[in-house]
């Protein structure tokens, strides 16, 4: 066994933290990211069985006993790469909350947003066995979209959608969109939770977005490809002279990839 920080997993997420703040993504402490840890990636970890123990409600049941990789609250992500130690850390899923089993040096916890990534994960696993992870940012163009489109699900997805040809073939399932609301609490993580029965993207108006994936590189796709549709849409919206990519040509691309599409969206 090894210890944590020097595992794949928390090498490639401290990483992807940098990446995110290279972006412009991820300013000061902004976003957060855990990984399910597959049982054989347990065993590759020093885990300490009687960490610390912090009581929580509403865990779903479908998570207790699992270990989870996860940034800590007040992770500045410019700097996790070079404090492993307390910025990033591990937890095993209780009944009534979860034990820190490795990391969070200094008496560090995890994110704030703890309540949505464990709500989220429960969601996703009944859908996807092979979910593993929940990635968020504060993507800025996908922000920025949140003040000037509709924000329900149907438009938004379909306005994407007409951006660039691959986001029907990406997120086919489409996004779901949250109007503003206090992070943080159980309140957002139960109403992404309730969007993620059905897509694995949720936008959070005036705030950011998050993805889940089979990965760190599958969850973070999924915002790129959002966030370039978002870009372009946000260069374009007040000087386009056509509307973007139609139902005929998105149809015409779903029958070509064999993918199918989020009812309600497209008029056949």
């Amino acid at each position: 066994m090894a210890d944590y920080k020097d595992h794949k997993v928390v090498r490639e997420l401290a990483d992807l933290t940098y990446t995110m703040w290279n972006m412009g993504w991820d300013e000061k402490n902004g976003g957060n990211i855990s990984y399910i840890l597959l049982d054989d990636e347990v065993k590759e970890i020093d885990i300490d069985e009687n960490g610390r123990f912090y009581e929580m409600v509403s865990i779903p049941e479908n998570m207790v006993g699992k270990y989870i990789v996860i940034t800590a609250s007040g992770s500045n992500f410019r700097l996790v790469r070079d404090d492993v130690e307390s910025t990033v850390g591990v937890i095993r899923v209780e009944e009534n909350g979860y034990t820190i089993v490795a990391g969070f040096a200094n008496d560090n916890k995890p994110t704030s947003e703890i309540y949505m990534h464990l709500l989220s994960h429960g969601t996703r696993l009944k859908a996807d066995p092979e979910h593993r992870v929940i990635v968020h940012n504060h993507a800025t163009e996908i922000s920025e979209m949140t003040f000037v489109h509709e924000l329900d699900d149907t438009s938004f997805t379909r306005t994407l959608w007409s951006m660039i040809t691959e986001c029907i073939v990406v997120f086919p399932d489409g996004v779901g969109v949250l109007p503003w609301m206090v992070c943080g609490n159980e309140e957002i993580g139960l109403a992404t939770a309730k969007k993620m029965e059905t897509c694995r993207i949720v936008v959070w108006a005036h705030h950011g977005i998050l993805a889940s994936g089979s990965s760190l590189n599958d969850a973070f796709g999924l915002i790129e490809t959002v966030n370039k549709a978002a870009k372009i849409y946000m260069e374009t919206v007040d000087k386009r002279i056509t509307t973007g990519i139609t139902d005929e040509q998105l149809i015409e691309l779903c029958a070509f990839f064999n993918i199918t599409p989020k009812e309600g969206i497209i008029k056949a």
